[in-house]
């Protein structure tokens, strides 16, 4: 798809940003594509307030398109690993704007190696990762899913 000029920007967190978060998680393609099931909003919030935003070691972003919230980048840890996910909202898919979010939020984020393991079906995640620099490194099991094992910075 075609760029379309558009002023990304990445901002913390504000609570309003949850309820966006949570329609996003919600849309029937993306649940599609993540193969992702959606929290009901109370499982939703509790988990973004204590786990995401509870948790200093993990670096939290908005994504933020001409002033509308359209979606959210996380780091966090996971045992001795650095992960990374993200969501966009399906009104800022195939535009670039993932690709122009993830380079400034991997500018800010700096532990290396980073990893990411999406489904192997979405393959534009995959996609958007190795653009940004990541490396595929394998696949691995996610209950009944296979996701492809991505990593930027080296690292196994």
């Amino acid at each position: 798809m075609e760029s379309v000029e558009s002023s990304v920007q990445l901002r913390n967190v504000v609570p309003e940003d949850l309820e966006v978060f949570l329609a996003y998680e919600h849309d029937p393609e993306a649940v599609r594509r993540s193969r992702f099931t959606p929290r009901e909003r109370d499982a939703f919030m509790a988990h973004w307030k204590t786990r995401v935003l509870g948790d200093p070691a993990n670096f939290v972003q908005t994504v933020v398109v001409d002033g509308e919230t359209a979606g959210n980048i996380v780091a966090w840890w996971e045992e001795d690993r650095r992960f990374l996910g993200y969501w966009l909202g399906r009104p800022y898919w195939g535009r670039g704007i993932g690709t122009e979010a993830l380079t400034a939020f991997l500018e800010r984020e700096t532990a290396r190696p980073l990893y990411a393991d999406p489904v192997s079906g979405n393959t534009g995640s995959v996609r958007l990762l190795e653009k940004c620099g990541f490396t595929v490194t394998g696949t691995v099991r996610h209950g009944e899913d296979e996701h492809v094992v991505l990593v930027l910075g080296g690292g196994a």
